[in-house]
This record gives structure tokens, sequence and C-alpha cells, in this order.
């Protein structure tokens, strides 16, 4: 059995117009959220064996903070520009490519392609990952190659205004 981590990045900050979306960066209630969120992680025992980031600003700072969480070295996190704005058939062939070693990945990018992976993949439809948001899903396969459409089954979607006091 493989799980696969579905995490948007969270909330990135317009104020800069001088700056590529590219390199946007978190707000201060983005960098909330990804602690929150990295918490929620850790209360849910996520264990990643692989962390493959979106390598613009606003999602390698939300992996990290989420690495950091779940005592995932950040040396490791691996930073995939094909990631960067993906549809959710870029994002199954980079899934597909993955070592079979490999039983907990987690992605970290950008909507619409992560809501669009996780309703191919899911048997739960998503209206849509939030900003911070995270879905994790259990897949029945011995390979990566085997990922299949309504393969997965939903585990937990948990996101920030979920948690909002």
């Amino acid at each position: 059995m493989k799980t696969l981590y579905l995490v948007r990045h969270a909330k990135s900050s317009w104020g800069y117009p001088e700056l590529e979306d590219f390199e946007r960066p978190l707000t201060k209630r983005g960098r909330e959220s990804a602690l929150l969120m990295g918490a929620i992680l850790k209360k849910l025992k996520a264990a990643p064996d692989l962390m493959l980031s979106s390598p613009a600003n606003r999602a390698a700072m939300t992996a990290r903070m989420i690495a950091d969480a779940v005592h995932y070295p950040l040396d490791k996190i691996q930073y995939i520009e094909t990631i960067y704005l993906a549809d959710e058939s870029v994002l199954i062939q980079v899934i597909k490519n993955l070592s079979n070693s490999v039983n907990q990945a987690m992605f970290i990018g950008h909507n619409p392609g992560l809501t669009g992976l996780a309703n191919t993949i899911s048997d739960q439809p998503i209206n849509s990952i939030p900003t911070g948001g995270v879905c994790c899903m259990d897949l029945k396969i011995a390979s990566w190659k085997g990922i299949q459409e309504h393969g997965g089954k939903l585990r937990f979607f948990e996101f920030p205004k979920k948690h909002a006091s």
C-alpha cells in the first residue's frame, strides 16, 4: 500500500507587484496556517518517505515549515520544476516515476492541479483544496505505476479554516 499527501501551499502575498508569481512569499496568515497544518500532520502521524515541492517561493516555504513539524530533513526536500502550476496529468506522471521504495509521498504544490489530481485519484470528490489544505489518500497499489482513477481512499482532508477558533 502507498500513501499520498497533497498539500496546497499556504496563503501567499499579492502585496509585492514587482515580484514575479514564482517569487511571491507567504503572508503572515499563510505562515501561521503552514505551522498549524504541520502540527496537525504531526498529530496525525504523517511520516513521508519523500517530500516533493514546487520550487515556487510560497510552496517551498510551506514545504519547509511542514517538513520541520513532521521531522522530515529539510535538505531532503526535492524541488521539482514540473510541479510548478502543473495539471493533474503532469502530476500523475511524476507520481508514476516515483521509486517503489517510497511508501509515503508528499507533494506540495498549487491549484487547480492538486485539486484535479485529488479528484482524479480519490474515491471522494473534493470541491477545492484551499490554501494550506492537505488531503491524504491510501492507495492499494504495490507500485506507483499502478495509480489509477478513483483508486485512492481518502483518509483525511484538513485545512486551516476547519480548525479556526
